[in-house]
């Protein structure tokens, strides 16, 4: 594989573009390194999830613009958008090992909107009868 593969990843309100190549596993995140831009080990590893499954960790270049949201929701949406890349790179060899790993599955769960008259989506004020 010689040309760039993008895809889109999304979590929450975070956006991820991503744009997969053949290369030596460096990741870039909107102009920095993967660890300057996660300082967490355990969102560096949600990040590389895709490659341990398909096995091609360091075979990859990442580049990535990631928009919205948390850390955490920019990291699962950033895992999103690596997995459908690979599948887009090698769909026979990759896809049945990221679909059984359920990453390509986008987790559409969103934070429900806040009510007039409530103090938050679901909270009431508290009840007074006098």
């Amino acid at each position: 594989m010689e040309k760039t593969v993008n895809a889109l990843g999304r979590r929450k309100s975070a956006v991820a573009r991503v744009y997969v190549a053949a290369g030596t596993g460096k990741v870039t995140i909107n102009g920095r390194e993967l660890n300057d831009y996660f300082a967490d080990e355990s969102l560096q590893y949600i990040v590389g999830q895709p490659f341990e499954v398909t096995g091609t960790t360091g075979q990859f270049d990442v580049k990535a613009n990631l928009v919205g949201g948390g850390i955490k929701g920019q990291a699962e949406a950033l895992r999103l958008g690596i997995a459908r890349a690979l599948c887009e790179v090698d769909k026979e060899a990759y896809r049945s090992a990221l679909k059984a790993a359920g990453f390509l599955t986008r987790d559409a769960r969103e934070v429900e909107r806040k009510k007039p008259g409530q103090p938050g989506a679901r909270r009431r004020f508290q009840f007074s009868k006098r």
